[in-house]
């Protein structure tokens, strides 16, 4: 986990990125140069690409379903971000993309993404497709041997892409941000900042 922290900020700085003027919470990396396209399928089996979503803040995070922390606490606090936003929650989507294609079957991610809003959608693709959307996103995620062949867990970037409206990636929310300061973000990037 350490280590994907660390790999998450050292991919945030590089990014070295212009400022839109708007006073963000989160870590503003607009104008990236990666994060640019995925090509996924949703758990109700329907193709997806972040062009879908346009018109929308897309919050991008990647997980796994097994996950013991990180992931079900991302949701959960997801979940409170759209709370706070009233009316405004219903031009977000919240993308949960599994790094664990081998175990996270559509009708598990179903069930997982959903049980934290109806509204979150969990995108897999195989093998080859999940590590080019990383990649898309420098997005490190490695498979850590457990007890047996099944018990593995998974090291990976533990924050959270915000995607404007117009599709331009634009913010970093770090693992653990305040939802407050999370809705506040997504707030000016529906109203265009």
């Amino acid at each position: 986990m350490l280590r994907a922290l660390i790999i998450a900020a050292a991919f945030v700085v590089a990014a070295g990125c212009g400022s839109s003027g708007a006073k963000f919470n989160s870590t503003d990396i607009t104008g990236a140069n990666y994060g640019g396209e995925l090509h996924l399928t949703d758990h109700t089996g329907k193709p997806r690409t972040l062009a879908d979503f346009r018109g929308k803040v897309v919050a991008l995070f990647f997980g796994y379903t097994f996950c013991p922390d990180v992931c079900p606490t991302t949701l959960a606090e997801m979940k409170s971000v759209l709370a706070r936003l009233g009316d405004d929650a219903k031009r977000v989507q919240v993308l949960f993309v599994t790094v664990d294609p081998e175990r996270d079957t559509p009708a598990l991610l179903a069930r997982y993404v959903t049980a934290f809003d109806p509204g979150f959608l969990g995108l897999y693709g195989d093998a080859d497709a999940t590590a080019q959307a990383a990649r898309s996103f420098r997005v490190f995620y490695e498979k850590v041997p457990g007890s047996s062949p099944k018990t593995y867990s998974i090291n990976h970037t533990a924050g959270t892409y915000l995607i404007d409206p117009q599709g331009r990636l634009r913010l970093f929310v770090r693992y653990g941000q305040d939802v407050d300061a999370t809705a506040a973000d997504i707030r000016l990037l529906l109203q265009g900042k």
